[in-house]
This record gives structure tokens, sequence and C-alpha cells, in this order.
């Protein structure tokens, strides 16, 4: 159970794309009784927790289940170690934090103002030989508004190409690896309006456990 279950339930209410009449509808309950739990005047027991997420499976299946099966997908990218790791903040956090935790240098000189709420951490070379280009937006994990990090890049020209054919884009990407960025990699990024860090952390080891501390103290990282 999260330290803040009522950010938790609406988090994944959002990414199910569902709205609390639907939810409320669903569990045979008012949407204000969704809004108290939301904004923690009532604390949910496992009950209200398991009727939820039914409501949530069973509003995703109306649709066709796109929610579930892209779930499903990420799972399968864990599986075959092409995901390195990949976590959701309990609340959303600057870029600047992100950037101080893997110890970046900006490449591009967009930096967005919105809040991001996770990151995935990439094995490149695993997700090239798994990964079409269509399947790119699995890597955005539960939603777009997070950073994508690719490891072991040499000049970060194919991820920015990946990038460049998909038709969803994260909210961010750092490159952790590259010696000499490739200049089509900074026109990508640039044409894009995403913001590309390059992370100077000493192993990829260093790089995700810093990113497991940022997410689970999302004020920074010294």
């Amino acid at each position: 159970m999260s330290d803040k279950p009522g950010l938790a339930l609406r988090k994944w209410r959002e990414i199910f794309a569902a709205s609390q009449v639907e939810v409320a509808r669903h569990m045979g309950v008012t949407s204000s009784v969704i809004s108290d739990y939301e904004k923690g005047r009532r604390q949910p027991g496992s009950l209200f927790v398991k009727r939820f997420v039914e409501a949530l499976l069973e509003i995703d299946s109306e649709r066709g289940s796109p929610v579930t099966r892209r779930l499903a997908r990420i799972l399968q990218l864990h599986y075959l170690g092409a995901v390195i790791d990949m976590r959701d903040f309990e609340a959303g956090i600057p870029l600047d934090a992100v950037i101080n935790a893997v110890q970046g240098v900006p490449v591009n000189s967009y930096i967005p103002q919105e809040l991001l709420y996770g990151y995935t951490v990439i094995d490149s070379v695993r997700a090239i030989m798994m990964l079409s280009g269509n399947e790119f937006l699995y890597l955005l994990g539960s939603t777009t508004q997070r950073v994508v990090v690719f490891t072991k890049v040499t000049t970060g020209r194919s991820p920015m190409i990946a990038l460049r054919v998909s038709t969803i884009k994260p909210a961010a990407i750092v490159l952790h690896g590259p010696k000499r960025l490739d200049p089509l990699a900074i026109w990508i990024a640039e044409s894009e309006n995403v913001p590309v860090v390059l992370s100077m952390c000493s192993s990829v080891e260093e790089l995700v456990k810093r990113l497991q501390k940022l997410s689970s103290s999302p004020q920074g990282v010294g």
C-alpha cells in the first residue's frame, strides 16, 4: 500500500483515462466517494482497492483493453531484459531534480515546466534488437510524463531516431555512455522539443541507484 493511497488511486485512474464518474458507476458508489478517497478524506481498505482495480479493468475492457495490453507488454520487456528499471513517482518532480540525480548535462536549451511522474531505464542494445519503431511507446510505461533513460549509448543517434519516428514522445530523454554525441541526435532533440540530458554517472548501476533514491525521496539526490 502506498504511503499516499489517495494519490496512487488518482494516478492509476488517470493512467486508465477513467473519470471519477465512470469509476463510481462501476463500483456502485457516488463520484463524491471516489473524490473523498483521492483527496485523502477517507482511507481505503483492501476491499475498496480491490473493487477500484476491478472497475478500472472493466472500463479498459469495454474500450478494447488498450492499457492492459500495454502494461502486459511492459512486463514482457522487463522479463526480456530490455527494461533495466522502471518506477513511477508518487508526486510530480521537476526536470532539474532528475538532471541532478543522474549527474546530467543538458544537451539542448528546451526545459519544460511540466512535472515528471516516473522514469524508464532502457538497455539500448536489447531494445534495438527486440523492438520495432511502433513499440517505442511501451518504453513510456504508465505515463508519457516520464524520463526515458537509454544506457549503452555510443553516439545517441539510434535512440533519437526512435524518438523521431515514434508518435508518442517522452517528457525527457537521458543518454548514458556516449563520449561524442552525433550532431543528428542534437538536431532531433531541438526539432522535437524534447529535452536531452547526458548522464555523467560512472556506471549504469550508479545511475539506477540514484534514480531509485530520487523516486523514494523526490526532494532530490545530493
